[in-house]
């Protein structure tokens, strides 16, 4: 289904290009389908949230360039039919951005995991991707070029502060990244990871049950970068760049947008200063 609107082009460092941008209806997928757009990209927002994708693809639509098609990640002839739908509207797939994912419970223990949960983080974020990666593989083999990214996170370096289920669906990301980057570089395709730090987007803000303010706070109070908060549209920078031709020599990177916070632990110093003061 197309859509349009009156969303001027501002610079074209995707001119030409066609992306799928699973989870691409809020949070860092619409902040991506939005900049690339503004980048000149023809992008499908694949999501399982009809009126949000409705409503961006006609935000941000120009032209019939921006489509959404409704995807349950973890349902494999949805997957295919969007990349079906953009072999069929386009003749093509350059960028396949792999982004869904849910934290799931944010249960600390490994008591309070119900293994239901377990599973359906797995599924999204781990078995989506695959189903992303496989059915985009299908149609860059043949044309020899092309870009699938994933949305991993910090938790895949740094551990203890995420869920079980999510920190290791991460760490899995991650491996597929790794795996598919030595595999489809043979065919010119380049495969690359983008891991954020915590970022207030509905999906946190919803798990935390807090709003943007707090958890924006907390973000920032806790940053090892002082002087600004990170946003989706940081992400989605990153985005642009790994699936541009500037980055045509970049595969099997894991790109940490996280202000330095997995370069550190401070918790001795801090302990240290706070133990020490008067």
């Amino acid at each position: 289904m197309n859509c349009t609107s009156s969303l001027s082009l501002t610079t074209k460092r995707l001119a030409g290009k066609v992306a799928i941008v699973t989870g691409g209806a809020s949070g860092i997928g619409s902040s991506t389908s939005k900049l690339f757009v503004q980048n000149g990209a023809k992008v499908i927002i694949a999501d399982i949230q009809e009126n949000l994708g409705q409503s961006l693809c006609q935000e941000i639509g120009e032209n019939g360039d921006v489509s959404y098609v409704h995807c349950d990640v973890t349902n494999d002839k949805d997957v295919q039919n969007v990349i079906d739908f953009s072999m069929s509207k386009y003749g093509k797939l350059d960028i396949m951005y792999n982004n869904a994912g849910v934290t799931g419970n944010l249960d600390p223990t490994i008591l309070a995991t119900s293994n239901e949960n377990f599973k359906r983080v797995f599924d999204v974020n781990v078995y989506g991707g695959f189903l992303g990666a496989k059915h985009a593989a299908r149609v860059m083999i043949p044309a020899k070029k092309g870009v699938i990214l994933f949305t991993s996170s910090i938790s895949s370096v740094c551990c203890g502060e995420s869920p079980h289920a999510y920190t290791m669906s991460k760490h899995a990301v991650v491996g597929l990244m790794k795996n598919l980057c030595v595999e489809l570089g043979q065919h010119g395709i380049r495969v690359n990871c983008i891991s954020p730090c915590a970022i207030s987007t509905p999906l946190l803000r919803n798990g935390m049950g807090k709003d943007k303010d707090f958890v924006e706070n907390v973000v920032y109070e806790s940053a090892n970068l002082k002087g600004a908060v990170p946003q989706p549209e940081d992400v989605a920078e990153a985005a642009v760049y790994l699936g541009s031709d500037e980055s045509k020599y970049v595969s099997g990177v894991n790109l940490l947008v996280d202000g330095g916070y997995t370069t550190t632990n401070q918790s001795f110093s801090k302990v240290l200063q706070k133990l020490m003061s008067p």
